[in-house]
C-alpha cells in the first residue's frame, strides 16, 4: 500500500517521536506484528521512520516544507490490513488529502468475489490494480478485468469499460424521452459522472450532481476512461459550467432542496436489507421518493436503479416496484440490454400512454443513444410477469402464487 499524505502540519512532520508513535499504533491496530521501529531526523528538516514487521515492513518519509508524507505499508498474510493502517496514520496526522495506490506482489491471479444472491457469487479475475482504498463509506477498487477497467464498491461491480454506456443510457435515455422538458437534472449517486455528461449532451443547461463519497468520485475521474476527467470534475466542484457537484448526503440534500428539476436520477448500489443501518437504504424508501417527486416540474420524471430482473435475485426490484406505485401516479419499468439491471421511472401525473410519449420524443432528443431505439422502448418497458402479478416472497425466499381474484394488474 503506497500513500501520499498532503496538507499535514509541518511541525508534526518534523516530530520523530510523534511519527514513530503514530506509525506503531496504526500498524498494531491494523493487525500487524511490529518487531522493531527506528527513526531518523534530518537537518534542516524531515524524518524517516521504518518499522520491521513479521509481515514485512512499513515506512514514513516526511517533507515538512511541503506538508507532505509518503507512506509505504508492505504486508503478507491475512491478519494485517495495510489499507486500514494507512487510514489510521492519515487520521493521526490530520492529513487534508490522501492518495492511495495498491501494488500486489507475488500473489498470482487475483480476484474479486462478488455476491449475487443467497448462495451465489461471481468471480472477477483482476489484472492491474489502479486504485484501492477504503473511504469513509466503502471499499473502492478500480482494476483491469475482462470487461476493461472496472469499478467495484464493497466487492460489487458498479460499472465497467465494456458495458458502462449500455447501463447509463438505460438509466437516463428513457427518462429523458418521458420527461416533458429536459433543462434541469438532479443526479444522486452515479459516482463516475457519465449520467451528468449524458444529460448535458441531451440538452440540459444545469445538472446538480450529489454524491456522499468525494474520494470515490475523484478516484473515478482519475482512473476511469469514462465519465468525468479530473479537469472536468474540478470545474464541476467549483460550480463552473453546467454541472455542479455537491459532496453531501443525498437524503439530506433532497430534504433541504428548494429547486425544481425536470428529471431526478437516483443511481446507487443495491439496497442492503441485511444491513439496516446502511446509509444508502434511506434513499430507497417511499418517503425519500416522495421528496424527490416534490422536486419535479410539471411532467417531470424520477428514475431509479431498481435491482436485477433475474428471477433468482429480483427481491430489490419487486420491492422498488411496490414503493414506486405507492408514490407515483404512473410507473414505467425499463430493463437494460445489460441484462443484470432494471430501472423504474415514475411521474406524478399519469399520461394516457407513456410509451407512445417516449417514442414521439426519442428522435427529438439532442442525444443519439447507441443502445436504445424505438423497438427497445416498445419491448423493454413491458413489466415482467412477476411484477405485473405482484408475486410476493415468503419468508424462505420462494415465490408464492397470487390467487386470480387478488391480482391487481398494473396499467402503464
Amino acid at each position: 500500500m503506497l500513500a501520499e499524505l498532503t496538507g499535514v502540519d509541518p511541525a508534526l512532520l518534523n516530530d520523530s517521536a510523534a511519527l514513530r508513535s503514530a506509525l506503531t499504533d496504526a500498524l498494531i491496530t491494523a493487525g500487524a506484528h511490529v518487531r522493531q521501529v527506528v527513526a531518523e531526523k534530518f537537518a534542516p528538516q524531515g524524518v524517516t521512520v521504518l518499522a520491521l514487521l513479521a509481515e514485512s515492513h512499513a515506512s514514513v518519509h516526511t517533507w515538512p516544507e511541503h506538508g507532505i508524507a509518503h507512506l509505504d505499508v508492505f504486508t503478507c498474510g491475512d491478519e494485517a490490513d495495510p489499507v486500514r493502517a494507512v487510514d489510521l496514520i492519515a487520521a493521526a496526522l490530520g492529513a487534508a488529502d490522501v492518495h492511495r495506490e495498491v501494488v500486489e506482489r507475488g500473489a498470482g491471479p487475483r480476484a474479486v468475489v462478488e455476491p449475487l444472491a443467497t448462495g451465489m457469487t461471481r468471480r472477477w479475475e483482476l489484472g492491474a490494480v489502479h486504485h484501492a482504498a477504503r473511504t469513509r463509506y466503502q471499499q473502492v477498487l478500480i482494476a483491469d478485468t475482462a470487461h476493461g477497467l472496472t469499478l467495484f464498491c464493497d466487492n460489487e461491480r458498479q460499472s465497467s469499460e465494456a458495458t458502462q454506456l449500455v447501463y447509463h443510457e438505460a438509466l437516463f435515455v428513457p427518462a429523458a424521452a418521458l420527461a416533458a422538458r429536459l433543462d434541469r437534472v438532479l443526479v444522486i449517486g452515479s459516482s463516475e459522472g457519465v449520467v451528468s455528461q449524458l444529460a448535458v449532451e441531451a440538452g440540459a443547461t444545469l445538472v446538480d450532481h450529489v454524491d456522499i463519497d468525494a474520494d470515490c468520485v475523484r478516484a473515478c475521474a482519475e482512473h476511469l476512461p469514462y465519465g468525468y476527467t479530473p479537469k472536468e470534475l474540478a470545474a464541476a466542484e467549483r460550480h463552473q459550467g453546467p454541472v455542479r457537484v455537491y459532496y453531501a448526503d443525498g437524503a439530506e440534500f433532497v430534504e433541504r432542496c428548494d429547486q425544481r428539476y425536470d428529471i431526478v436520477v437516483v443511481d446507487l448500489p443495491d439496497e442492503r436489507p441485511t444491513e439496516p443501518d446502511a446509509q444508502l437504504n434511506r434513499l430507497y424508501t417511499a418517503p425519500f421518493l416522495q421528496r424527490c417527486a416534490a422536486l419535479l416540474t410539471d411532467g417531470g420524471v424520477v428514475v431509479s436503479q431498481a435491482g436485477s430482473p433475474a428471477m433468482w435475485r429480483d427481491d430489490s426490484l419487486r420491492t422498488a416496484w411496490r414503493r414506486f406505485h405507492d408514490v407515483f401516479a404512473q410507473v414505467v419499468p425499463y430493463t437494460s440490454d445489460e441484462h443484470e439491471w432494471a430501472f423504474l421511472l415514475g411521474r406524478s401525473t399519469a399520461g394516457p400512454d407513456p410509451v407512445d410519449e417516449m417514442l414521439t420524443r426519442l428522435p427529438r432528443l439532442a442525444i443519439r443513444p447507441t443502445s436504445i431505439d424505438a423497438d427497445s422502448l416498445r419491448t423493454r418497458t413491458v413489466p415482467s410477469f412477476r411484477l405485473r402479478n405482484h408475486a410476493p416472497l415468503d419468508h424462505g425466499g420462494t415465490v408464492q402464487p397470487v390467487p386470480p381474484a387478488e391480482k391487481s394488474p398494473i396499467t402503464i
